[in-house]
């Protein structure tokens, strides 16, 4: 299926382009130097209560994920009416989802949990496939300095809340929890316990580490691949004094790797599910 651009579309991608275009120019025209301060800080707020890690909050993590959540129930409400011949956004969501499902499909072994998977799996790779995105697009930034926060205007991508840990430990720890529920409810408790057991008693301590070990790695290599490109983009453009490479990095690690990252994880997702139901 393939989908044609409208004069609106061609001039939306023109104006992203010409916005990359302006900051480069901007960069060179007044010999802009960027600055390593407040690189790979977080703005992190603490709570009136208590003083431990769960009485501070990145607000920009808050706020972004709010903001992704309402930009997709707006662009997916805007279609809530399929047709039979399928527009732009129609077009968008059915290759997306129906690509999902496809994998979900050849995944899950019983049927009656092929669909609530594939819900899972696709509001994962949505949200976080446009949070990846947004790392490759200029934006707006708050940084932590020494006399408080600093608000920066396209010196540098818009905050993606997957670049935080705890929002991927978030889903990775949601990914296990429901695997073993639906691995209850299709197997049986005294089955699904038994398997831990298996192949020998002996394997019992093993077989946990390796279930807590899955939302470890899960979330870390989305972790690791979206701060470490961010901080990468960032130590290379103070090199070369952002004259030539930041705009190209900026969309690849953003756009291309993030959207690579987004599938990877949903994959894993899928088949951490389709794994316990076997």
């Amino acid at each position: 299926m393939k989908i044609q651009l409208t004069k609106g579309d061609k001039i939306f991608l023109t104006f992203i382009a010409l916005g990359y275009i302006a900051v480069l120019i901007y960069m060179v025209a007044t010999g802009y130097t960027f600055s390593l301060e407040g690189v790979g800080e977080r703005w992190i707020y603490q709570l009136p209560f208590g003083t431990g890690p769960l009485s501070r909050i990145n607000p920009m993590t808050v706020i972004m994920t709010w903001v992704i959540m309402a930009g997709l129930i707006i662009f997916v409400s805007t279609v809530k009416v399929f047709e039979v011949i399928p527009g732009k956004k129609q077009t968008l969501l059915e290759l997306a989802l129906e690509f999902i499902l496809d994998m979900t499909k050849d995944a899950i072994p019983k049927k009656e949990f092929v669909r609530p998977t594939f819900n899972i799996a696709a509001t994962l790779f949505l949200f976080i496939l446009i949070a990846n995105i947004l790392s490759g697009i200029p934006g707006v930034q708050v940084v932590p300095t020494d006399s408080g926060i600093k608000i920066t205007l396209f010196e540098d991508t818009w905050y993606t809340p997957t670049s935080d840990l705890n929002t991927n430990a978030t889903f990775a720890v949601l990914v296990l929890m429901i695997s073993h529920a639906f691995a209850i409810k299709a197997k049986g408790f005294s089955t699904w316990l038994k398997s831990f057991f298996e192949p020998n008693p002996i394997m019992f301590p093993m077989n946990i580490v390796g279930e807590l070990a899955k939302p470890v790695s899960h979330s870390l290599r989305l972790f690791g691949n979206i701060m470490g490109g961010g901080l990468l983009v960032l130590i290379i453009s103070y090199l070369v004094k952002y004259l030539i490479l930041p705009t190209f990095l900026w969309g690849f690690f953003g756009m291309f790797v993030g959207s690579i990252q987004a599938l990877v994880f949903t994959i894993l997702a899928i088949a951490y599910i389709g794994a316990l139901l076997e």
